[in-house]
């Protein structure tokens, strides 16, 4: 417990030596989302009511997955989620990013436009504004967008408060940033579940959990990497209409734009996992390290045993987690559940088990990174030199982030 409470204290001096402005170190902001960080931990795993409560809005968002994957389903066959015309070998083999997950921008943009123009969503993100603006000192378009990431993926949540996107200050949009990497989508929930269940009874409980965790240390870390010098976006900010005409307008400007977001996506997505298998390339002409190739996620693991032990990872198993930590930062965490999933029997203790579930739920790696610049370039063209300089730095920071939920847990447990 002791090793845990240290480890949420260093991950956030960690987070202060990556600031761009050290000196303007806000402890209220640090104590106020340590708070409602533990609080909303007590909560979802002491308190049965509040996580089936979680669990009933997640069906808002299978109901969305489904109706877009009876759109892939029509349009690419088995590829987006019809039956399949032969038995799969393992959970998750026919899963495809492309046609699975990937479609789903659309819909999110689509239905956006819609409900911009029927004016459904200013009217939500005001009531977050005043929810937010006295208890978390957050505007309500970013606290509607940090609410969103826990439900749907880094890309769908901007695209929801996308007209507001522009207009946020460099702190609300790296918020923005690091909580959609500090948190899963909907659409891999059941997918990472089905792969943990063997190790971790109830892991789709503990996954939604971890997101909604995660959400409240994703502020933490960002207004610590990037404090807020300007307020919040104020009532005239949100102040913004649709310039659509009728609802079918809204509908087809919205598929357009979701289909220049989806393009840009897939784009950077490949050039980035592209590079670092490029680069692990470029490794392997280096002599081994115990015994075992020179890659990305090798050095990352060595860098992150340290991180790995402040959450409280007994270190005899430190290393064994800091290796799973570079896998999921560097290719992905989809990659390191397998990994954790089929370690021997004994690798890991059930609580350590459980830290890395929470510490790894999160999509903070270099894909994702590709996923998040493409999209929101797209969504706020004009602030394109801000979102690739503030990219690396979220991935940064939804890494302590989910780190920091790891160490809260390891408090619980």
């Amino acid at each position: 417990m002791i090793q845990s409470l240290a480890g949420l204290l260093g991950l956030i001096f960690i987070a202060w030596l990556f600031s761009e402005s050290r000196k303007d170190l806000s402890m209220k902001n640090i104590l106020s989302g340590l708070i409602l960080q533990f609080g909303v931990a007590v909560l979802m795993l002491k308190v049965p009511f509040f996580s089936d409560l979680v669990m009933y809005l997640n069906h808002a968002v299978d109901a969305l997955q489904q109706a877009t994957q009876a759109g892939t389903s029509f349009v690419f066959g088995y590829l987006g989620g019809a039956p399949l015309p032969f038995t799969e070998n393992s959970p998750g083999a026919s899963w495809t990013l492309a046609f699975r997950a990937l479609p789903l921008i659309l819909v999110v943009s689509a239905l956006s436009a819609l409900l911009f123009y029927w004016r459904v969503i200013p009217v939500v993100v005001k009531f977050f504004s005043l929810a937010l603006q006295k208890t978390m000192d957050i505007g309500g378009a970013l606290g509607l967008g940090v609410a969103s990431n826990i439900f749907v993926g880094m890309v769908e949540a901007p695209i929801i408060i996308g007209p507001y996107v522009k207009s946020m200050s460099r702190s609300e949009l790296m918020t923005l940033m690091i909580s959609g990497m500090a948190t899963i989508s909907g659409t891999v929930l059941v997918l990472y579940a089905s792969i943990l269940n063997p190790v971790l009874p109830g892991a789709i409980g503990h996954i939604l959990t971890a997101s909604i965790i995660s959400a409240p240390a994703a502020i933490l870390i960002s207004r610590v990497m990037v404090p807020e010098h300007k307020n919040h976006q104020g009532e005239d900010g949100l102040n913004i209409k649709s310039n659509a005409s009728s609802s079918m307008d809204a509908m087809v400007k919205g598929t357009s734009d979701g289909v220049t977001l989806l393009i840009n996506v897939v784009a950077m997505l490949l050039v980035l996992v592209a590079l670092v298998a490029l680069i692990n390339q470029v490794l392997a002409f280096l002599p081994d390290i115990f015994g075992e190739q020179l890659t990305l996620q090798r050095i990352l693991g060595f860098i992150m045993w340290p991180v790995v032990w402040l959450m409280g990872i007994p270190a005899s198993e430190a290393y064994t987690a800091s290796s799973l930590m570079g896998t999921k930062t560097i290719l992905n965490e989809f990659l390191a559940y397998l990994q954790m999933a089929g370690l021997p029997e004994g690798t890991l203790s059930p609580r350590s088990t459980i830290i890395m579930t929470y510490a790894m739920c999160g999509f903070a790696n270099l894909g994702s990174l590709g996923i998040l610049i493409g999209g929101l370039i797209t969504i706020a063209p004009s602030r394109k030199d801000e979102i690739v300089d503030l990219g690396s730095k979220s991935v940064i920071g939804g890494t302590l982030a989910t780190c920091m939920t790891g160490a809260i847990v390891g408090l619980l447990y």
